[in-house]
């Protein structure tokens, strides 16, 4: 599984990232593009926090069950139930979303994987940092595949 702690696994995200555009259209679900851009960024924030959130129940209950799905080589089917926290609904700025998200990525990528490991996941638990990174490349690879880049 690739790792978004490795430069060559950064580099392709970022690439695939800049090839979005305000007209990109999705292939499945309900979010338009910069809606999608926003509920990655609000991915993120969750590792590049200082603290853990709180637990998100019902989810945590159950989240255990579900937690090698994030970082494991098999893809995600398309439509998987989001939790709604991380719902995006409203209309979004194309342009401030993507160079936010970039900005994050960035962040993440250049953080500590040693410091990220000690933020607890609402719904999955504690992560390795190697598990950080790989299910945080999954969900924004998963998302990217949405919309065909």
């Amino acid at each position: 599984m690739k790792n978004l702690f490795d430069k060559a696994v950064y580099e392709e995200i970022t690439g695939r990232l800049n090839r979005l555009t305000p007209a990109s259209q999705r292939q499945w679900g309900k979010m338009e593009v910069a809606q999608m851009l926003a509920h990655c960024k609000k991915a993120f924030k969750v590792p590049l926090s200082d603290q853990s959130p709180p637990k998100m129940f019902p989810f945590a209950l159950i989240g255990w069950m579900m937690k090698s799905k994030l970082y494991n080589d098999v893809p995600w089917s398309n439509g998987l139930p989001t939790a709604p926290s991380f719902k995006i609904t409203d209309t979004r700025n194309f342009e401030k979303e993507k160079a936010a998200l970039s900005e994050m990525i960035s962040r993440f990528h250049n953080s500590d994987p040693a410091k990220v490991e000690k933020i607890v996941h609402p719904i999955f638990g504690k992560f390795t940092g190697a598990q950080w990174g790989m299910a945080m490349y999954k969900h924004i690879d998963h998302h990217l595949k949405q919309f065909a880049v």
